[in-house]
């Protein structure tokens, strides 16, 4: 499936990069707080896709709005999603993470499939939360949506 540009992320993260991310899924929930941790310029922004913003975003891309089965990671209008969206948001993080977008030259098709095994399976191997995650007070500016 092809994403379209999708400005109005963008424009809501007042231009910075953007990952909009399952809010309930443990997985996804300690990736986040993993790159704050090393975003040291914190230039990422955050946003559920259960966020009114995050709804916008799948109705506008055509997805579903009840199943995640991606994080996207919006980037100067332009969406990227399943592995793509992974190798484009550890250019952000310190080193030694952005070394790993070497691993970029596997095929796409490699890359995604294994991503949807842990994408599919990721609720029972990391269990997930009743509410979506709720940032701290430091850190709550960087979340959009």
């Amino acid at each position: 499936m092809t994403l379209r540009e999708d400005r109005d992320i963008t424009r809501a993260a007042a231009g910075g990069p953007v990952m909009l991310f399952d809010g309930v899924c443990n997985l996804c929930s300690g990736w986040v707080r993993f790159a704050i941790a090393r975003d040291p310029r914190a230039r990422l922004r955050f946003a559920t896709v259960q966020s009114p913003l995050g709804q916008a975003f799948l109705a506008r891309q055509g997805l579903p709005l009840d199943v995640y089965d991606s994080f996207y990671f919006v980037e100067d209008g332009m969406v990227f999603e399943k592995s793509a969206a992974w190798f484009r948001m550890v250019r952000y993080l310190r080193w030694p993470w952005p070394w790993f977008q070497a691993l970029a030259i596997v095929p796409r098709g490699l890359r995604d499939f294994v991503y949807s095994h842990v994408a599919r399976n990721r609720y029972r191997w990391f269990g997930r939360r009743a509410t979506c995650l709720v940032p701290s007070a430091e850190i709550a500016a960087r979340f959009i949506g």
